[in-house]
């Protein structure tokens, strides 16, 4: 596997003091500006420096923090196996309405630790100023100033997707037109700008990026955002801001630089999957065996994998639903249905379209040179969820999940995981796109629509969509939102997406997950039993919850700052 940025980012600091034992930084007398100097001192160590913001993608992974970060374990798709274990909040925030409260948004709480990284850019930023630009340039500054101004939007995108408006704080807004970061007393009151406003500074600051991002990296730092990653990041942003026009055109640029889909889609999640994934993954975050390393596999194998590689230290914490289960259509594209599905197939699940059985591990599955058996009995059985403790390693469902585990890797257990976290994809370009063109004007633009919908599905076989499926704007949302579901599953979008839509409370309100119960009969066949898997209470999303509290030390910090309706 090539070499890239995201391991170096991880030990950018290690590597920048190793750096301040060179002789020529050691003579200095005024040792307050000694790491200054010393990170600025070569390209090497101020490159090392810059990197360092894209810490903001890894503080959210799906594969590094799947702990605590596997945002669809919020949703209707993916479920926590555990209620209180492993700093799992999942089920408590789906199932307890004191998990959020005035001053706090809960497990979704971000303020503070956002705004440390804001604030981290926003002073690198200043030391581009001061320090880069002498040194090495003002067009070499330029590119890493886009990269920090695309890693600070990002951040900013982690805001407000769960408080709304903020508090915009640049390298430039501060007292005298310096840092904003709270130094001066007249810094620290400052009114929140309105979503809207929120998201316009957001998108600004990805085009000023994207104008400045070079198209690709030399192989040495291969993995660094680039012109596409920024097209395809302002193409995801508009579509909160609800701008479409600027989401398509966001979406064909990505396009003209070179954006496509790999393949297989199955290997686009497989670190030695012999495919090149360079077209489809926009950004990612890239991991090294042995050495940079996340626990993936450990916390989302099947639980027979223990006897397999003989640990207890492999815990299936997030498992597929029936709900999403159920999306997924046959490869022919006939749509699933339990009470139907016999007529034309011997079993619910083999006939199934390509990404169910990348995504999905399912009862008699073949993984590993065995077979699944979620079945009662079997060494990957069913596990009923309460709400108390954990499943121990058990699905809850009667699904694991597959997408990203890394099949015949037998090194997990010692050396831990390197899969790398694809973070942004051509894929979901494309559904934005579609997306985008049906708010625009579906009746107009139904042809760009159902080209960038159906560009997804014959990927993976599927066939195409037309208009007399999706006649009007609100049957071809449906198609949109089931395709986003099947596509991007396990990636992070879904609870984000139902919050953006505004179908949080109609999802997710009142409702339950499902899985199946598999029961193996005496002549080896299985019967299926659709159950409610959330230990009995109904699921819980408020109005209140499309905006969260912000915490209560903004406002004692803050006399400008208010807080959200409802809060």
């Amino acid at each position: 596997m090539k070499k890239h940025i995201s391991i170096i980012i991880i030990s950018a600091l290690s590597l920048t003091l190793s750096l301040w034992s060179c002789n020529d930084v050691l003579n200095l007398d005024n040792t307050e500006i000694l790491s200054d100097l010393a990170i600025w001192s070569t390209e090497k160590s101020a490159e090392l420096y810059i990197t360092a913001s894209y810490k903001t993608f890894t503080d959210v992974s799906q594969v590094a923090n799947s702990r605590e970060q596997f945002h669809d374990s919020y949703s209707d798709l993916m479920k926590s196996t555990s209620w209180d274990q492993y700093n799992h909040h999942y089920n408590k925030s789906l199932l307890q309405v004191s998990s959020f409260s005035t001053g706090s948004a809960g497990a979704h709480e971000c303020w503070e630790d956002v705004y440390t990284r804001i604030r981290r850019a926003n002073v690198l930023m200043d030391d581009i100023k001061r320090y880069g630009v002498p040194s090495f340039g003002e067009d070499w500054c330029n590119i890493r100033r886009a990269e920090v101004r695309l890693c600070r939007a990002f951040s900013y995108y982690r805001l407000i997707r769960v408080y709304g408006g903020i508090v915009i704080r640049t390298d430039v807004s501060g007292a005298s037109g310096g840092v904003d970061d709270g130094a001066y007393e007249k810094d620290k009151h400052r009114a929140r700008a309105t979503e809207a406003q929120s998201w316009e500074f957001v998108i600004s600051e990805l085009q000023w990026a994207a104008e400045f991002l070079p198209e690709s990296w030399p192989a040495n730092w291969e993995g660094r955002a680039t012109k596409k990653t920024a097209y395809g990041l302002i193409s995801r942003m508009a579509l909160f801001a609800k701008k479409w026009q600027i989401a398509i055109d966001a979406a064909e640029k990505t396009k003209e630089l070179g954006g496509d889909l790999a393949a297989n889609y199955a290997k686009v999640f497989q670190v030695n999957g012999a495919q090149n994934n360079s077209a489809e993954i926009l950004f990612g975050l890239y991991f090294m065996n042995e050495t940079v390393t996340h626990s993936y596999d450990k916390f989302n194998r099947p639980f027979g994998d223990r006897e397999v590689y003989k640990t207890n230290a492999i815990f299936a914490e997030h498992v597929p639903t029936a709900d999403l289960a159920d999306l997924y259509e046959f490869a022919n594209g006939e749509n699933f249905a339990w009470n139907s599905y016999a007529a034309n197939h011997t079993d619910p699940y083999t006939e199934r379209e390509p990404r169910f059985h990348a995504t999905i591990m399912y009862n008699n599955c073949s993984w590993e040179n065995r077979e699944i058996q979620t079945y009662a009995g079997g060494t990957d059985d069913f596990s009923a969820f309460t709400q108390s403790g954990a499943t121990s390693g058990h699905t809850c469902t009667g699904y694991y999940l597959r997408k990203y585990l890394q099949e015949d890797y037998k090194d997990f257990v010692i050396q831990n995981s390197y899969q790398y976290d694809a973070v942004l994809r051509y894929a979901e370009v494309l559904l934005n796109n579609a997306e985008a063109y049906a708010e625009l004007d579906y009746m107009q633009y139904q042809s760009q629509a159902l080209e960038a919908l159906n560009k997804v599905r014959t990927r993976v076989g599927l066939p195409e969509k037309t208009a007399n499926d999706a006649p009007n704007k609100d049957a071809f949302m449906t198609l949109l939102r089931k395709e986003r579901c099947v596509e991007l599953a396990g990636e992070g979008f879904r609870y984000w997406d139902l919050r953006r839509w505004g179908l949080a409370q109609n999802v997710i309100n009142g409702k339950n997950a499902h899985g199946v119960v598999v029961t193996k009969n005496n002549d080896n066949t299985f019967s299926y039993e659709r159950v409610a898997v959330d230990g009995g209470s109904p699921r819980i999303f408020l109005q209140s919850y499309y905006y969260f509290s912000l915490p209560r030390q903004e406002f004692a910090n803050n006399n400008l700052c208010e807080n959200n309706l409802y809060w």
